[in-house]
């Protein structure tokens, strides 16, 4: 397993925070999500066989975030 942090910008409620563990939650490959909006921070633990970091950063992108990191 892989541990990323990526810094995300544009999220600011709870909606945010939930939007973007539940699209990544729903990803195969990947064990967990954190989303912390006082740091506009994203821990994700995943599998690489089944998942790749761009493709995480692109789910994020998907629901309307941008990833700095």
């Amino acid at each position: 397993m892989e541990k990323a942090e990526l810094k995300v910008d544009g999220m600011k409620c709870g909606h945010c925070k939930m939007a973007v563990e539940k699209a990544l939650g729903g990803m195969a490959g990947v064990a967990s999500v954190q989303v912390t909006l006082e740091t506009k921070s994203v821990a994700v633990e995943f599998d690489s066989a089944k998942t790749s970091l761009d493709a995480i950063k692109e789910t994020i992108e998907d629901e309307g975030y941008e990833v700095k990191s």
